[in-house]
């Protein structure tokens, strides 16, 4: 039993809200706070003996889990939100590509460059912002990619919540990741990128 893997927390409508460990996901199941669940199990927790019947309790804890209540952060799911950028996520939504060489890369050897250099106005933001490695962006240096003379193999774009979710997952196993890509825009570019990377790996 891996007790690293996550579980996909959802509200009770089934948008995705976090990924959460099984200590928080047992609590919620305890404390009756779980409306469904869905996928595979991933835990059974044995707790403690029931001094009457002698039976042990045990809870089931499932790859998904939809509790109750309204989520704080409404503002999460409506079209203007912009989820915090980090490198972690950038590296992620890029597929650790260098986005002007086109190659794969450690996480160590990759950096944020921004399409638009900050020195000429451009801004801190996700539709701002792409992997590069650190080659490519000492050679771009404080210039556009024109400017450059090299050309951007994609077009930077902000994530929804429910694909923000998706890059901060660590091992994200099938059933949740079904979960997840029915909530990505159905126009969505790693909706793309996530398929065809399941393509080459089928």
């Amino acid at each position: 039993m891996d007790l690293q893997q996550q579980v996909l927390r959802t509200d009770v409508a089934g948008m995705p809200l976090e990924w959460i460990g099984y200590q928080d996901a047992v609590r919620l199941i305890s404390l009756d706070q779980v409306s469904y669940s869905l996928g595979r199990t991933l835990y059974r927790i044995h707790g403690g003996i029931n001094a009457i019947s002698g039976v042990q309790s045990v809870v089931d804890v499932n790859a998904i889990i939809a509790s109750y209540g309204h989520h704080p952060h409404t503002h999460l799911f409506s079209d203007s939100y912009t989820p915090p950028l980090s490198n972690k996520a950038l590296f992620r939504r890029d597929q650790s590509l260098c986005l002007y060489c086109g190659e794969q890369f450690p996480n160590a050897l990759l950096s944020r460059d921004h399409v638009k250099p900050l020195s000429q106005g451009g801004l801190d933001t996700w539709a701002n912002v792409v992997t590069a490695c650190k080659r490519c962006n000492n050679h771009k240096a404080g210039r556009t990619p024109e400017q450059a003379g090299i050309e951007l193999l994609a077009i930077p774009f902000k994530p929804t919540h429910a694909e923000y979710v998706y890059l901060q997952g660590r091992k994200i196993l099938a059933d949740q990741m079904e979960f997840l890509l029915a909530h990505f825009p159905r126009n969505s570019l790693l909706r793309k990128r996530v398929e065809q990377g399941k393509a080459l790996l089928a």
